[in-house]
């Protein structure tokens, strides 16, 4: 580490670049803290959507990010420059899964291919897309573990290492004279980049789902309540009505289109039986969607489990 560090205070990095760069990063963190708290609060959004629009604004941002550090390159000496490209695709992929980091490097490779173009275009879209695929290798990986650590995050910045060195081989011998020269800043950028990083974006993401958990429980809890308090009080008018129609179907002729009537109204309190039952069995909250003017409610054939 000594060595290391050594190395890196001797290199003539421009530290305005280097602040520029952090701070699109931290820009990132900061829009992804309030999206997540958005989605939660908007009730109108469906649940079952909240997750796709999530993934899908996340790629589009971090895509996005990784243009502006494709533009904001770092000046390491004369005339000579690195990016942090491959640092929002990972660090999206591991907080909101593969597909978020997909549609990133989709983005950002349809900058480097369409607009920065050049002979290296081939091999920066292929280092893009490879660095989304092994931070969902990454992810898979920590998820087997109980979660992102320090060694799943600075092990995904060194096989984004390897993926940029491989990046570079694709060039040929200009390529390796490329990162013969710009290997130290590129480790550094990389490595630390998503190791760093990885720590602030988790314990976002970590915060956010606790509180959602806890929203969300507290909710259930005051559904489950107030459906058994109407169940109880249904259930008590119920029981009079039942009692009722019991006495009146011995008093009626049992051919008697009366009975016929009654013989109905006793399949509609068994019916309201079953959504009691229901109404106290109520163990997680699904919605029906809003339809024409109705609001969306409380799907309780669903929520308790019955459907």
């Amino acid at each position: 580490m000594d060595v290391l560090h050594a190395a890196v205070s001797r290199l003539p990095v421009d530290s305005h670049h280097v602040v520029e760069a952090a701070g699109i990063v931290v820009l990132g963190l900061v829009f992804y803290s309030y999206e997540r708290r958005w989605l939660e609060s908007v009730g109108r959004i469906d649940r079952r959507l909240r997750t796709p629009l999530r993934v899908l604004l996340n790629g589009l941002t971090f895509g996005l990010l990784a243009v502006a550090l494709m533009i904001s390159r770092i000046e390491v000496g004369q005339g000579v420059f690195v990016d942090a490209r491959a640092v929002p695709i990972a660090l999206v992929t591991l907080v909101e899964g593969g597909w978020a980091g997909l549609v990133a490097a989709l983005v950002a490779s349809t900058y480097r291919a369409l607009w920065l173009g050049g002979p290296g275009a081939p091999a920066g879209v292929l280092g893009l897309l490879a660095t989304a695929g092994t931070a969902s290798l990454a992810l898979a990986w920590a998820r087997r573990d109980g979660g992102v650590r320090a060694r799943h995050a600075f092990a995904l910045g060194g096989a984004v290492y390897v993926i940029t060195f491989a990046s570079f081989l694709l060039l040929g011998a200009r390529g390796l004279e490329m990162f013969a020269r710009d290997w130290l800043p590129l480790l550094v950028v990389t490595v630390g980049g998503v190791g760093g990083f990885t720590r602030l974006f988790t314990d976002v993401a970590n915060a956010q789902a606790a509180e959602a958990a806890r929203r969300e429980a507290a909710e259930l809890r005051a559904i489950t309540l107030l459906a058994r308090a109407a169940a109880h009080e249904i259930n008590n008018a119920l029981m009079v009505v039942a009692g009722g129609l019991a006495i009146l179907t011995r008093r009626l002729p049992a051919d008697s289109e009366d009975a016929q009537w009654a013989a109905r109204a006793r399949e509609g309190v068994n019916t309201v039986k079953e959504i009691i039952i229901r109404m106290n069995a109520i163990t997680q909250i699904e919605e029906v969607p809003a339809q024409g003017l109705l609001s969306p409610m409380l799907d309780i054939r669903r929520s308790s489990g019955s459907g």
